[in-house]
């Protein structure tokens, strides 16, 4: 008979200080889960874990399971009525008989009544399959619980920000399951933290100690002294008794000195974040000079757009998408031959639909959501312009990031006030793809001016086209600077509040 393989994905990256709400039908980019087969199709050859997990499933001649798959975009903790409903299909599947689970999880998801919920997904398959080998890969921005370590049997993350590797990522974690169950390799995990909370645009190799630390775990993947070794910077926007700088090694106890190697380059990893620490801190600047340093780059370039970077309204780490900060200096300082995306505004699109495309409308753009947690109140920006496009927002991602997976903006439209183009979306959407832009007839090379509500993520698609990137300090509960948020769960101490 074959082997029985269960693979799940169940994803949310929690920002306990936002504003936006998580109810299932958030999960699928605003079309809900998907179940069984619906599940395995949805993901099925797409650059991400899951894919991957089929891949090795089907080489394997294994019986392939997909209970669930679901995944949002960051938002609030989830209800503990929603989690129920991703999680009891894949206990279900569980208790039907398992040879192996393999999990595509997030790692800083928090659900209404527990800080911890990737721990207690794992607690929940060990109830029904104690002995059952299980692999999961998480992803870069996790908070790792000493539970999550004891409970999986291997565990893997991503090595690169933007996320561009989430399928090798899953085959790694996979392979080492099956070298496993054959006998090839005895999987042993190390972990270990720090209480460093690193800022999120601190966090990309190219920007700060990560880097370094990632070298190391490539250079002893690459050796054969480990079988995965992964650096966790944490999610700072999710307050739970995890959130921290965090490492996990698979070591292969089969080897001679496997299990001390592990232990070896957990501690290396781990010794060069302490040591550079302090450049995790962000160090905030003041948005009318951030506008007119990308004005000054821009005013006879020729060679690519100018990125700004709204990295503090970013849903993709659980922003609101409509802080008009930004876009409001922009065009108060005049600059002109602009592409703005994504703003979320529904009723604005409702209202670019009503009048037509070709035609002139006014707007109070944006500002609809309140952000009580660091007391913001939202503010529209008036804007008035001619509707360029409207679209149905269906997109499929052409890469490096998530590729050919489709995705969902809701019914978009594209304002045209003269000098900017403002791609506005029914529902939240990251700008890491060009598609974003092209699907609704704006060729990103040929702006003069690109504004972006991304954080890191945007250097997958728009990073190559561009002739200089800005980062403007605009405002929202995405904010870099760590002193804008009340932690309450967070141990103390933790750098950057507190010396380490």
């Amino acid at each position: 008979m074959p082997k029985r393989f269960v693979i799940a994905l169940i994803k949310h990256e929690t920002n306990t200080f936002s504003p936006i709400e998580t109810p299932l039908e958030r999960f699928g980019h605003g079309h809900g889960p998907s179940f069984g087969r619906d599940a395995r199709a949805a993901f099925e050859g797409s650059a991400t874990p899951m894919a991957a997990y089929i891949d090795l499933a089907r080489r394997e001649g294994a019986e392939i399971v997909t209970p669930v798959a679901a995944e949002s975009w960051p938002s609030a903790a989830a209800s503990r009525a929603t989690f129920e409903t991703l999680v009891r299909p894949l206990e279900d599947a569980l208790r039907a008989g398992c040879d192996a689970v393999f999990l595509d999880l997030h790692g800083a998801m928090v659900v209404e009544d527990c800080d911890d919920a990737e721990g207690e997904i794992l607690r929940r398959v060990r109830a029904i399959a104690p002995r059952a080998p299980l692999a999961v890969t998480f992803d870069y921005h996790t908070n790792l619980s000493p539970e999550t370590v004891r409970l999986a049997d291997v565990i893997t993350g991503y090595k690169t920000y933007p996320h561009v590797d989430m399928y090798e990522s899953g085959l790694l974690a996979g392979s080492i399951l099956i070298d496993a169950m054959a006998g090839r390799v005895k999987p042993v995990l190390t972990s270990g933290a720090l209480p460093v909370v690193p800022s999120i645009m601190r966090h990309a190799p190219e920007d700060g100690p990560s880097g370094e630390i990632l070298a190391i775990a490539r250079a002893a993947e690459a050796s054969g002294r480990v079988l995965a070794a992964t650096l966790l910077p944490a999610f700072a926007h999710a307050d739970t008794r995890y959130t921290a700088l965090s490492v996990v090694v698979v070591g292969d106890a089969k080897r001679p000195g496997g299990e001390a190697d592990a232990v070896a380059v957990k501690d290396q990893m781990l010794a060069v974040a302490r040591a550079r620490h302090r450049e995790y801190a962000y160090v905030p600047t003041l948005l009318a000079e951030d506008v007119a340093r990308a004005r000054a780059l821009g005013s006879d370039r020729r060679d690519g757009p100018v990125l700004l970077i709204d990295h503090c309204d970013n849903c993709g780490s659980g922003g609101t998408q409509d802080v008009m900060a930004v876009t409001e200096e922009i065009l108060r300082q005049g600059l002109d031959d602009v592409a703005i995306a994504p703003i979320r505004d529904p009723l604005a699109v409702r209202k670019m639909i009503a009048a037509g495309v070709g035609n002139n409308v006014s707007l109070a753009l944006g500002g609809a959501t309140d952000m009580p947690s660091i007391g913001l109140a939202g503010r529209p920006l008036s804007i008035s312009g001619r509707v360029r496009t409207i679209t149905d927002g269906e997109i499929v991602f052409r890469g490096p990031m998530y590729t050919g997976l489709k995705s969902h903006l809701g019914p978009t439209a594209v304002l045209d006030t003269g000098r900017a183009q403002i791609v506005i979306t029914s529902l939240h959407h990251e700008p890491f793809d060009l598609v974003i832009l092209r699907h609704c007839g704006i060729e990103p090379t040929r702006k003069r001016f690109i504004m972006l509500k991304s954080r890191i993520h945007y250097r997958a698609g728009f990073k190559p086209i561009a002739a200089d990137i800005v980062e403007c300090q605009g405002a929202g509960v995405t904010s870099a600077d760590l002193s804008t948020y009340r932690y309450a769960r967070l141990p103390r101490p933790s750098f950057p509040f507190d010396p380490l």
